[in-house]
């Protein structure tokens, strides 16, 4: 099971906390830090000092680590233009030596894009689509040719479709409970299909039914990883998990519900319980980006019996 650090930036962090957050990341054997995409706090947080903007921040640790992936769960489609953002991704990718994925989403927050004056279309999925076709395609296009695209809300004429990523191709994130066009757009567009904050039920459902949309289009369903994302607290006793709860402001039996919460243990038994309805990756939703002992905790507790399993 590759196990992931994922990060709320917008709930309250500078890009120093984030930058001390990848460190730990990096030096206690993850394989990746990932962050949201949002500019706006949610629920009764303070949202001090501001929002960080997700690309700048992985442009800064791009030059700042040296092994593990670096990725968004997810881009917010609405915040970007297509074109701007495969450049931004692309350049992104080269700064890390590649070590780049790009999760993109079609943006839902609304509070947000009127917080900051960004539009908020009515069709953001159909968008969503266009942006992928666009992003995935300006990438594929042989360097010396041209892409253009004629869409319902996007046109590029002649492209040069520069920069390029430094890797082969920019792993592509999808993601989401949509029972239909999630899915389709998946098999079509990604690399991974990550299902965030669900049952082991639901995710074993959506799962199914991304690789039933992948046959259909005659794609291999194994082409795809498969991941969760998951708030976490562990603890190594009762009391410890109980004062992780409370910096978060939830209750330790909710979090063992929804959550990957309690004991190394019984997070171990958890996870092999994902991974057993096909979960290969999991991000690990850390709230607390101070708490740089529970990443140790994690890594020493929890990913060291994952990987001796």
């Amino acid at each position: 099971m590759d196990l992931r650090i994922f990060t709320e930036p917008q709930q309250g962090a500078s890009y120093e906390t984030l930058l001390r957050v990848a460190k730990a990341t990096e030096d206690l054997g993850f394989n990746a830090f990932f962050r949201s995409d949002h500019y706006l706090k949610m629920g009764s947080a303070d949202g001090l000092p501001g929002p960080t903007d997700a690309w700048i921040t992985l442009a800064g640790l791009a030059r700042e680590t040296k092994r593990i992936r670096l990725g968004t769960l997810m881009t917010a489609g609405t915040f970007r233009l297509p074109g701007v953002l495969a450049i931004q991704v692309a350049q992104v990718d080269q700064m890390s030596g590649g070590r780049v994925e790009l999760g993109l989403g079609a943006g839902w927050f609304e509070d947000e894009h009127k917080a900051y004056g960004i539009p908020f279309p009515k069709e953001k999925f159909a968008r969503l689509e266009e942006q992928l076709a666009i992003v995935t395609g300006l990438w594929a296009t042989e360097t010396g040719k041209t892409f253009s695209y004629d869409g319902t809300y996007y046109q590029l004429t002649d492209s040069p479709a520069l920069p390029k990523p430094a890797q082969s191709k920019v792993p592509v994130l999808i993601g989401g409970h949509g029972a239909t066009r999630t899915p389709r757009l998946t098999a079509q567009y990604a690399d991974e299909f990550n299902i965030p904050f669900a049952s082991i039920e639901d995710t074993e459902r959506q799962f199914s039914r991304v690789r039933a949309a992948a046959e259909a289009i005659g794609r291999p369903a194994g082409d795809l990883v498969y991941s969760n994302a998951l708030v976490v607290c562990v603890g190594k006793d009762d009391a410890e998990v109980a004062r992780r709860a409370a910096a978060l402001g939830r209750e330790v039996e909710e979090l063992k519900a929804n959550g990957l919460a309690g004991s190394p243990a019984e997070v171990v038994d958890k996870i092999g319980r994902y991974g057993a309805v096909g979960s290969e990756r999991i991000y690990l939703q850390v709230m607390d980006l101070d708490d740089l002992d529970h990443l140790e905790l994690i890594s020493s507790q929890v990913q060291s019996q994952l990987a001796g399993s």
